[in-house]
């Protein structure tokens, strides 16, 4: 065994002559085991955020979003559509028109957008599975519409309440309009459906058939606003649309789901590094009492040291010892604080513990990658605060 290794394993399981020092190296070790198990749950809790608020995403925005380069409406042509049919990986797509509306529902109002989709939306984007009273567009029925779950909050506003159906209005365009009587056009629609989803997508939009959003904006019956995609293999998303914008031309803007949330996006991703880098700080705090562990130890053991130099050990033999003891004192620490952390995120997500809302557990997720980023993160400060300690023996001290 490593001459070394084997003195600070024994150093490490040994109780020191003055019992300050024995209450020092378990605080020491309780600081890392403390340290390790907030950085793994906070991994692990950002993770979940994180794939919570995709899913969220998922359920609003499509994988691929085609619009106008320019302005806001295009005519959907014979060549676009072989052009997506003929996509083996396209799934499904929707024609959709969207546009900015005002609401107005008895004596309340209210600002969103109206979305108008064909019967494929619901393969697009599966908005029909986030309903939560009433049901999804009905066919069969002229001028209905579902709603997000904010705007009926704002506007108190009843399913199939057919004497006070829910009015839409958009600016007709043009300039000089002087009577306020004609400078709107307005349809009037039958709610049948309510939606959840995040905050912002349960506040934004007013789903209707694409033939309503057309009439209200008074477009043709092959004029859209954009096409929304859905792939048999959203690990290639970013590979589609490329090509889909070589194959359109400049013409179309072709966006994936990453880039219509790019500032969502960032947001999320930020926060988890900051947040790593916040614990971090408070991982590297709690080893400061390594370092004074080691060298409470090292004061302790100069005796010792003076026997193992008169047996034929190095000064950088003597250094070693303290940096493995610093450093199996950091394994120590992090295996139970890892234990412990591993322990509470599987008990949080098979028996939801803490609850984000009534019905939403808090999300939490196991990921070898977070595992690897604490080890990692650990040992390397826990090895740098072991070096610093042992820095401070020279062969001065030990001969003093």
């Amino acid at each position: 065994m490593n001459f070394p290794f084997y003195i600070a394993k024994r150093y490490l399981r040994s109780k020191s002559t003055t019992n300050a020092i024995n209450i020092i190296t378990i605080i020491a070790m309780i600081g890392v085991l403390v340290g390790t198990l907030a950085l793994f749950i906070i991994l692990s809790g950002f993770s979940g955020l994180r794939t919570f608020s995709y899913s969220l995403l998922n359920a609003a925005d499509p994988d691929i979003k085609i619009t106008a380069a320019k302005g806001k409406s295009f005519a959907f042509s014979k060549e676009v559509d072989e052009e997506l049919i003929s996509n083996t990986n396209i799934a499904s797509f929707s024609k959709v028109v969207e546009e900015r509306v005002f609401l107005k529902y008895k004596d309340k109002s209210h600002i969103a957008y109206i979305k108008g989709v064909d019967v494929n939306y619901p393969e697009v984007v599966p908005v029909d599975s986030s309903i939560i009273v009433g049901t999804w567009i009905d066919r069969e029925f002229r001028n209905t519409a579902v709603i997000g779950n904010g705007i009926s909050y704002k506007l108190s506003l009843r399913l199939f309440n057919f004497s006070d159906p829910l009015q839409i209005y958009i600016p007709k365009p043009g300039k000089g309009l002087l009577n306020p009587n004609n400078a709107f056009r307005t349809i009037n629609v039958q709610i049948v459906g309510l939606y959840s989803g995040s905050e912002e997508f349960q506040n934004k939009y007013v789903f209707t058939e694409l033939e309503v959003a057309q009439q209200l904006l008074n477009y043709k019956n092959d004029v859209i606003t954009g096409i929304e995609i859905k792939l048999r293999d959203p690990d290639t998303v970013e590979e589609e649309a490329a090509l889909l914008q070589k194959h359109l031309g400049s013409q179309f803007k072709v966006q994936t789901r990453v880039q219509l949330n790019a500032l969502i996006y960032k947001v999320i991703n930020t926060e988890n590094f900051v947040s790593y880098l916040i614990f971090t700080l408070i991982v590297i705090i709690a080893l400061f009492n390594v370092i004074g562990a080691i060298i409470m130890m090292i004061i302790d053991k100069r005796k010792n040291l003076k026997t193992l130099v008169s047996l034929g050990a190095s000064l950088k033999d003597i250094k070693k010892i303290f940096v493995l003891q610093g450093f199996l004192l950091c394994i120590v620490g992090m295996t139970i604080g890892l234990i412990i952390g591993i322990v509470l995120v599987l008990l949080q997500r098979q028996f939801s513990l803490i609850m984000l809302t009534q019905s939403v557990p808090y999300p939490v997720e196991f990921k070898i990658s977070n595992l690897l980023i604490v080890i990692g993160t650990i040992l390397t400060l826990g090895f740098l605060a072991a070096k610093i300690a042992s820095s401070r023996i020279s062969t001065a001290f030990i001969e003093k």
